[in-house]
């Protein structure tokens, strides 16, 4: 069904020959249904999911110690553990896998079910793929030199 404005129908009520009483009766009427559709639409909508940044890291020989680590950014919803992502991406790699596109190119990893598996199978586990392609983690100690008044030189950030 077209939409039509509200003032639309007023012009149009007030070039008949209708009477003015009526025409603002009319248009009171659909002014309190378009309230009152508003109102219901507000009720029924869902609250908006927040949602959580997680790094799926690339770790192949168990060891975090490695100075080369690349990794993936995925957003899940905030209340669930960040410990369900592999699972997520496998039955979403599942799903996609059994498609026609993934019998052909299927994915045999975690690094390929990034790249090439869609939203379209991401979404139902409540997952999205922030960056298809590795990127690259950095370790840090987490401090900061101390201020002496003087101004940070690069061997201080080395050291």
């Amino acid at each position: 069904m077209a939409k039509v404005d509200v003032d639309v129908v007023a012009t149009i009520l007030n070039d008949s020959s209708v009477d003015p009483e009526v025409v603002e009766q009319i248009l009171r009427k659909i002014q309190q249904e378009l309230k009152l559709q508003e109102e219901m639409a507000e009720a029924t909508r869902e609250p908006r999911v927040k949602n959580q940044y997680v790094v799926l890291l690339s770790d192949p020989l168990n060891q975090v110690e490695v100075e080369d680590l690349v990794g993936w950014v995925v957003q899940i919803p905030e209340m669930e553990s960040p410990a369900t992502i592999t699972d997520r991406i496998i039955r979403a790699t599942h799903e996609f896998n059994t498609s026609p596109k993934g019998r052909k190119f299927p994915a045999k990893s975690i690094g390929e079910a990034c790249e090439v598996v869609g939203p379209k199978f991401l979404k139902p586990e409540h997952l999205s793929i922030k960056t298809k392609l590795p990127v690259s983690v950095i370790k840090t100690d987490n401090r900061m030199p101390e201020d002496k008044g003087d101004k940070i030189s690069l061997s201080d950030l080395k050291g």
